[in-house]
């Protein structure tokens, strides 16, 4: 229960780390763009070998299916909601809204990316075999960009440093409870409901990357955004195969 605990706040970390950066470290929006090329490609290897893979072999096609194809509808329509409030550019390290609103939204977006995440970091656990480490790097490369832009735009939003501080704190908090309402509440779910959530959380991560991650690595960090996200995608099944 604790490694659950541990692993999902190492997961969250990783957008307290990108604010901090934001906040005290001159950084290239190219070398962000590049950060998060590398994320786009490890986060599709994780999806596709961690959940989609482990789902369709646990619990089936079906449930599979059923729970990939909800994952991904369910956070795009979320994602439209949100976006319309001012959280469509909440990964990008420029461009961002001036107001309070859009601040409060970028937040709730960032919080909708981590839970489905942070829950399959606890029920990976439930294997008996550690923690699925593929999984923690990718969710982490992906969220430094994140806190990088979103820091960014709550600036703008006329956020103090002390209420961006507080706000990614909570965010890793959320992440570590959510790692370990994984580990506990799916303890005793049969393969078909592991198989259906898992993929729900994959099918969300890859509707993120292809609504958010990718279009907007592309724009910051111009054509070389396309090697680092093949190279993220080899250091995925790398990490898969080790």
């Amino acid at each position: 229960m604790w490694h659950a605990l541990m692993w999902g706040g190492v997961s969250g970390s990783a957008v307290l780390i990108g604010a901090l950066a934001a906040l005290f470290l001159p950084i290239q929006k190219r070398i962000i763009g590049y950060i998060m090329a590398f994320g786009t490609g490890v986060l599709i290897g994780a999806a596709s070998y961690e959940l989609l893979g482990e789902s369709v072999k646990n619990g089936g096609f079906l449930a599979t299916g059923a729970g990939f194809l909800t994952g991904a509808f369910v956070f795009t329509l979320l994602d439209m909601i949100i976006s319309q409030k001012g959280a469509k550019k909440r990964k990008r390290s420029h461009a961002q809204t001036s107001d309070q609103g859009s601040g409060l939204a970028i937040f709730i977006g960032t919080v909708m990316d981590a839970i489905p995440e942070s829950i399959m970091i606890g029920a990976s656990l439930l294997a008996g075999q550690g923690v699925s480490l593929l999984l923690v790097i990718a969710i982490f490369m992906s969220n430094v960009p994140e806190g990088l832009s979103s820091t960014t735009g709550l600036l703008k939003g006329g956020y103090t440093k002390k209420k961006i501080f507080v706000l990614w704190l909570t965010v890793l908090v959320i992440s570590a409870l959510s790692a370990w309402g994984g580990y506990f509440f799916l303890d005793s779910a049969s393969d078909a409901v592991m198989a259906a959530i898992a993929a729900f959380a994959g099918g969300g991560i890859i509707a993120m990357v292809g609504s958010t991650m990718m279009p907007e690595a592309f724009e910051e960090g111009g054509p070389v955004v396309g090697f680092m996200a093949a190279l993220g995608l080899f250091v995925s099944l790398l990490l898969n195969e080790l």
